[in-house]
């Protein structure tokens, strides 16, 4: 039915989720959809067939986002599916940043190497060089309340901490999964005052790069130990250097290791460990294929990145799937050249995001090629899809 060309290894369990009668696999050509984890399409030469890209992962930083939406090429990816095993790396992170184990560990190691060396006498000797303090009853402060973030912000109450929260684009699905007992701010500058330890999960934006910075350093805490499994970007390593060394910032746990943060004093690299889970992949290799299955065979959007999300129950014989720009008098151009065509419309949908919008046609009989070719003629339209 459909051609799904796989990009890096995809878990079986989501190429399951496609019928027997599609092709999928690396060397699928013409496709209609692509799976991809972190392969880089920039320079991809997208054919023509393509409508869609699944993610099988939240960031979409390896693929040209933007020049998608003008060729009218839905982007998706799959945000929460990797929330669970990314809130347990945070906690991890948390320990590690309050308590020096994997230095501890090294130093350990390093006591047996040597074989004279009675390992457990100089344990008991040199532990108090590691000694960090409890998570219980410090002050948590969570930027960025999404999937990710509102578990951290719930486990971190039951491990005993207060928490604040921050999240300017916090959504009423999100609000009811937050516990009521997480202190949701308005200014961030309440949170980096409030905090002993900073965790941001936002996505990257030219916005948000650098969210971290010298100037916000400056309104937490001192002694302050800040985790960043979100993306490398959105702190400025320079400013986190600055602070580590001045003491400002006591530890930084970064998901993101590069070659100017990795060997600085007190920050704990990990290599890029945060949806590295059998159970993470599985779910976003599922929910990267369901959401581009359901593209496909409905016309139906969820979790785009340069789309709206667009759902509506089937209907009627036939189904047009019009990508267009979000311009005035465009559904009334739509409606008024399909009725000019003899085609009756018999539900309908319609939502835009920026630049660009989506319209959902049932329509009552099959129409002729001619009416598509009316309907790709008008000005604004970028490409139109029938689905029997």
């Amino acid at each position: 039915m459909f051609r799904i060309k796989t990009m890096n290894k995809i878990a079986q369990v989501g190429l399951n989720q496609f019928p027997a009668d599609y092709q999928v696999g690396d060397n699928v050509e013409g496709e209609e959809g692509i799976l991809v984890r972190s392969a880089k399409l920039h320079d991809y030469p997208f054919p023509d067939t393509l409508w869609g890209i699944a993610r099988a992962g939240a960031g979409t930083n390896n693929i040209p986002v933007a020049e998608c939406a003008q060729k009218g090429i839905v982007v998706f990816n799959t945000p929460g599916a990797n929330a669970n095993g990314v809130k347990e790396l945070v906690i991890a992170a948390m320990l590690m940043a309050s308590r020096d184990l994997v230095g501890g560990v090294e130093w350990v190691k390093a006591q047996a190497a040597n074989p004279d060396t009675d390992v457990a006498a100089a344990v008991e000797k040199g532990k108090s060089a590691f000694v960090g303090p409890e998570l219980y009853r410090k002050t948590l402060g969570v930027i960025g309340l999404g999937a990710i973030g509102a578990l951290v912000a719930n486990v971190a109450l039951s491990l005993g901490m207060e928490v604040y929260g921050y999240d300017p684009f916090l959504s009423v699905a999100t609000a009811l999964r937050l516990d009521r007992h997480v202190h949701v701010v308005k200014d961030v500058a309440e949170l980096y005052r409030a905090c002993d330890y900073v965790t941001i999960h936002v996505p990257y934006t030219p916005d948000t790069r650098h969210t971290i910075n010298a100037d916000t350093i400056a309104q937490m805490k001192d002694g302050v130990r800040v985790v960043n499994l979100a993306r490398g970007e959105l702190v400025d390593d320079e400013a986190m250097m600055a602070a580590l060394q001045s003491g400002k910032v006591a530890r930084y746990v970064t998901d993101f290791p590069n070659n100017t943060i990795t060997l600085a004093p007190n920050v704990v690299p990990i290599p890029h460990l945060g949806a590295s889970t059998p159970e993470s992949e599985d779910n976003c290799a599922i929910m990267a294929a369901q959401q581009l299955r359901d593209f496909l065979e409905n016309g139906n959007i969820k979790n785009s990145v340069n789309f709206p999300n667009v759902e509506m129950e089937r209907s009627g014989v036939q189904r047009l799937c019009i990508i267009h720009r979000n311009i005035p008098a465009m559904l009334a151009n739509i409606t008024a050249q399909l009725s000019g065509d003899g085609v009756n419309v018999e539900n309908m949908t319609n939502k835009s995001r920026g630049d660009f919008a989506y319209t959902l046609v049932d329509v009552g009989s099959a129409v002729e090629e001619s009416v598509i070719d009316d309907i790709r003629a008008i000005d604004g339209i970028i490409r139109v899809r029938v689905i029997s």
